[in-house]
């Protein structure tokens, strides 16, 4: 979670979860940690043991002054970080090569920070490699990103690209297969597809989807079949439907491997 004020420079994690995870994970990012000073609580108490334990930093402070730092819900406790830096391209597809699931999950022009935070949590949960986000026209990741992202944001890698068209180019050349999300006519039933991998999802804005700019750099669209009757999802759920989706085949190709690994070990006996 790592996040910018939106009233301040500086770059926070917030809420409890996400601190905790902050400083269990990278401890050496964090520049000071500001403790609601309620001795009722123990749980805020375990925030002064684990920064005492972890040689970080820490104030306690009212809850008034951490109102002051951030206005949303903070839980009684704040992280300021020092500023984070965004990963090369190229860095970003060497890790997602040897991740689980070797997925990067691109967002063409997401506006809504909860939907970019929630999507970054699933990547994270089903082990994919990492995100791509243009520098322009995307959500920030402030703090309601962050929050909704569950500490996703703090240990995924993340690419900040000029243009998502030019980075998805560069994808293809090192051997991604670049799979569109939309509805159009063109596009695959995502249930019956079989991916390969390394690949890259890409997902377009809440209300234009991707642009066809963008379009034209994806080899592969999907579709999610919506046989109840529902005309669209909200993006951060089908984007979680379509990575649940290749989780799946990357599962399944695995084993399949698996299973004719043993076949062959057996029949050589």
């Amino acid at each position: 979670m790592r996040v910018q004020s939106e009233s301040i420079s500086d770059f926070w994690t917030v809420g409890r979860k996400p601190v905790q995870e902050l400083l269990l994970a990278r401890p050496e990012q964090v520049d000071l940690v500001y403790i609601q000073d309620n001795v009722r609580s123990r749980s805020l108490g375990r925030f002064v043991d684990m920064c005492k334990r972890l040689k970080v930093r820490y104030r306690l402070v009212s809850s008034q002054d951490l109102s002051r730092l951030y206005g949303g819900n903070h839980q009684g406790v704040l992280a300021r970080v020092f500023q984070p830096g965004f990963f090369d391209l190229d860095a970003v597809m060497e890790q997602s090569r040897a991740a689980v699931l070797p997925l990067l999950l691109a967002l063409d022009q997401i506006q809504d920070p909860g939907n970019v935070g929630v999507l970054a949590r699933s990547v994270l949960a089903l082990g994919g490699g990492g995100l791509i986000l243009p520098k322009n026209r995307t959500a920030a990741l402030g703090p309601v990103a962050a929050k909704t992202s569950a500490g996703a944001l703090n240990r995924l890698p993340v690419a900040h690209v000029v243009n998502l068209s030019r980075a998805l180019e560069q994808c293809a050349a090192q051997g991604f297969v670049v799979f569109g999300a939309t509805m159009d006519s063109q596009a695959e039933n995502i249930l019956r597809i079989t991916p390969p991998f390394p690949a890259v999802l890409v997902l377009g804005n809440e209300e234009k989807g991707i642009r066809p700019g963008v379009l034209k750099h994806c080899s592969h669209r999907v579709y999610i079949p919506m046989p109840g009757g529902m005309q669209s999802l909200n993006v951060a759920q089908a984007g979680a439907i379509c990575l649940g989706m290749f989780a799946k085949a990357r599962h399944d190709s695995l084993e399949l491997f698996s299973d004719s690994a043993t076949q062959n070990r057996y029949a050589g006996q």
